[in-house]
């Protein structure tokens, strides 16, 4: 099989784009890992919709013009044309495969969909080290293991960095004087991971999970089998399961501020929690916000005193203790009002604000795991010195294993020794075998 991909510049691109047919335009970048990312995919998927649909590349920095004229602010952008009208939704960032696979779906007759959908190969891939998780823990590993001369693959159903790419200083990494973005870091990281020969399939969709049989299905069509898993898939923001939470997620409500707090430069915003993270996020958002009102169920907060007295002392902080959120309330484009019960009077109170962000502590990511681990009281897996869990062949390192601290340098602590663990037991498995 051949790619079908054509690339093209601005003066080309009226010619191919604008004419009758379907096109998929691929706005790319070098020094782009969303853009390596996506590639992956983009390729295959020419094979076996090329004929089809016309797939084109278009190099962003080299055609700068056109991308502004068409809104492309972002590497990479997939923009869809049917009949040189732009169709479909604008994909950018982390593209899934399957994101992909329903736009130009819509552009074809059901019967062809189905059929292109059917003729998909299934591939099998074998690999020493299958490690789930692309965040600290998972690539330290990966490292690791790929220097000792394994075989060793990532899989993230994000972009590489975990938690830590959205994150924006990091001060207490060791080898930086200075504060280093979370992106950047974790980048530096990424990139080493490849160097040292790790193989990546990141932005995709984990179809079906059986650690216990070394066995993880992508994108429902790549099998890959592995000697050794490690789990590496972190923790999640807890939601609260307040009415309007989920649905206006990104349109007002948010759990980063690091990733979300520039956006309310001069405004009042909400937060809901009383923990270390409610109450350093809340410090972090003052340097944007005009002002941040808390509210807190309990009659104190449970945050570190340093933490606390911070925010005490700081005028722009305001708190509603004994209070809990029972709706965010949407006007016009975002989240205007939180909707508050006092839980000691039962009165509902109305806020009005322009935002809201939740921190109701972190839970771990272990949703599309079948597998019966054995778990602590909060739901983490317990391992234990060396990482191994109570699957035989899986070890859970970072933020999704049960243990005291959660930092980016203890991630990278168990990654490591996961990977020299396991490193030694394929050794010793080897010899056996010889």
């Amino acid at each position: 099989m051949h790619t079908h991909i054509q690339e093209v510049n601005a003066t080309e691109y009226e010619s191919v784009v604008h004419t009758n047919g379907s096109v998929v335009l691929d706005f790319y970048s070098t020094e782009c890992p969303p853009c390596e990312a996506l590639a992956a995919k983009f390729e295959p998927l020419s094979e076996i919709y090329g004929e089809d649909v016309k797939f084109v590349k278009i190099f962003r920095q080299g055609n700068k013009e056109l991308a502004q004229k068409l809104g492309v602010s972002s590497s990479p952008t997939l923009i869809f044309f049917k009949d040189g009208k732009e169709t479909g939704k604008r994909l950018s960032g982390g593209i899934k495969r399957a994101e992909i696979v329903e736009n130009l779906e819509t552009m074809l007759s059901p019967n062809r969909a189905t059929q292109l959908r059917d003729s998909i190969p299934q591939t099998q891939t074998e690999c020493d080290v299958l490690v789930l998780g692309g965040g600290p823990a998972g690539l330290a590993a990966a490292i690791y293991t790929a220097q000792a001369k394994l075989k060793t693959i990532v899989v993230d159903r994000d972009l590489p960095g975990g938690q830590v790419k959205t994150t924006h200083l990091v001060s207490n990494y060791p080898g930086f004087s200075e504060p280093i973005s979370g992106y950047m870091l974790m980048h530096h990281m990424s990139e080493q991971t490849k160097a040292a020969g790790a193989e990546f399939r990141v932005a995709v969709d984990v179809t079906r999970t059986n650690c216990a049989a070394g066995e993880v299905v992508i994108d429902g069509v790549e099998t890959i089998k592995a000697k050794k898993i490690i789990l590496a898939t972190g923790s999640s923001p807890r939601v609260i399961g307040v009415k309007g939470e989920r649905e206006y997620k990104g349109q007002g409500v948010s759990y980063c501020a690091t990733c979300d707090a520039k956006y309310y430069e001069g405004k009042h915003v909400v937060v809901i929690g009383g923990g270390n993270s409610a109450i350093e996020e809340s410090l972090f958002i003052t340097k944007f916000a005009e002002r941040v009102t808390i509210v807190h169920q309990f009659d104190k907060l449970q945050a570190n005193k340093t933490a606390q007295e911070k925010a005490f002392a700081n005028p722009k902080i305001s708190f509603m203790f004994e209070h809990e959120p029972r709706e965010f309330v949407k006007e016009g484009q975002g989240v205007r009002k939180v909707i508050a019960e006092n839980l000691k009077t039962r009165e509902l109170v109305t806020i009005d604000c322009d935002g809201v962000f939740v921190f109701a502590g972190m839970k771990p990511n272990l949703e599309e795991f079948k597998d019966k681990f054995q778990l602590d009281s909060w739901g983490y897996i317990v391992t234990d010195r060396q990482f191994h869990t109570s699957i035989k062949n899986v070890f859970a390192v970072g933020d999704v294993a049960s243990k005291q601290y959660r930092q980016i340098t203890t991630a990278v602590s168990d990654g490591t020794i996961a990977a020299m663990a396991l490193t030694r037991e394929i050794e010793e498995e080897s010899a056996v075998v010889a």
